[in-house]
């Protein structure tokens, strides 16, 4: 008897540096990338968080004063859902039939956003997502997502989902992914090159651990992007030896993980531009379940359950009364009062 067939695609991490703060020269540098990806086979790549136009590092390097020198071009590079260069992106992967999944700061209106896109490989946009919660000083410049940016999407390569930095040190984040049956993870990163010596759990080995834990835990396939500090940005950001201390050039770590931990792919040197490839089969997903599904036969819900709401969250609500909630209340309004001597009931809450 012939065994079902698994999806079996090529998939890669970018790990590069972003053309900082300038959003053209950055997508061009994208198109480049997703080009380069067609070429080896790949059909879906995944870029760093907030690859476009690359990470606010002058948060950790200064005062809030020093570092509003740089707000305002971040703003202007900043991305926005359905623009022409958004659009950039889409017609690439559409050119090129890949799947991306794109990193970048999202502007909406006044506020920005720790940003994903998923786009299929006939360009059409199956996903935009946000980071729910920003992490330490990155709430000085980002706003936050809501539930319904925890989703996994069902496509033809397989069911996808992504999540951006320390939400992977989230672990009812973590959860309700698992919950939705993911089985491509991408885990958008930025550079591993900040207060190295200093602070270990900024460091690499504590970031693809949780990469790695992920893809153990949630029995997954994980492709883990990387960005790199470039010379260029280190000498923009990093105007005195110590801050060419606090942040240090190069930090790519990119990775891919199988469904049972294993490091897929040849990782490049740090400073090092490329993709980090790997062929993976979903068939491997059914053996690591096997052992351990966290939210299925391997679940205690009798004793721990979580509540995920998915509503989307908007600060304001435009609503219109129609006539007929009009001609309602108006006869509510003109309802008579009762005969003497009757009695009237209180109107339910």
């Amino acid at each position: 008897m012939a065994s079902k067939t698994h999806p079996r695609l090529r998939v890669a991490a970018v790990q590069a540096a972003p053309v900082f703060l300038d959003l053209d020269g950055t997508l061009d540098k994208t198109v480049d990338l997703i080009a380069q990806a067609a070429g080896q086979g790949v059909q879906l790549l995944a870029f760093p968080e907030t690859w476009a136009p690359g990470y606010p590092w002058w948060i950790w390097l200064d005062s809030p004063a020093w570092g509003m020198q740089f707000v305002q071009r971040y703003h202007d590079n900043s991305l926005i859902v359905g623009s022409p260069e958004f659009d950039r992106v889409r017609e690439a992967a559409r050119k090129h039939k890949v799947w991306v999944s794109l990193g970048y700061s999202e502007k909406a209106a006044g506020s920005l956003y720790i940003a994903q896109a998923l786009i299929d490989d006939q360009g059409k946009t199956v996903q935009t997502r946000r980071k729910l919660k920003p992490t330490h000083v990155e709430r000085t410049v980002f706003g936050e997502g809501d539930g319904s940016d925890l989703t996994v999407c069902e496509t033809a390569i397989g069911n996808i989902g992504s999540l951006s930095c320390w939400e992977h040190l989230q672990p009812l984040s973590k959860y309700a992914m698992y919950a939705q049956n993911e089985q491509i993870h991408c885990a958008a990163w930025p550079s591993f090159s900040l207060y190295r010596g200093a602070a270990y759990a900024l460091g690499a080995e504590v970031n693809n651990a949780a990469s790695q834990v992920y893809a153990a835990e949630g029995q997954c396939f994980v492709i883990a992007p990387c960005a790199t500090v470039s010379p260029a940005m280190s000498e923009m950001l990093c105007t005195d030896a110590g801050k060419q201390q606090m942040l240090r050039v190069g930090g790519g770590f990119a990775r891919i993980y199988g469904p049972d931990g294993a490091p897929l792919g040849t990782p490049l040197a740090e400073d090092q531009e490329g993709l980090v490839v790997a062929d993976i089969d979903l068939g491997m997903i059914s053996l690591a379940k096997a052992a351990g599904d966290p939210s299925g036969h391997y679940a205690r819900p009798d004793v721990t359950r979580l509540l995920l709401n998915k509503a989307r969250r908007e600060p304001v609500v435009f609503q219109r009364q129609t006539d007929a909630e009009a001609g309602a209340f108006e006869a509510v309004v003109a309802k008579p009062e009762p005969a003497a001597g009757g009695v009237q009931l209180p109107l339910a809450a």
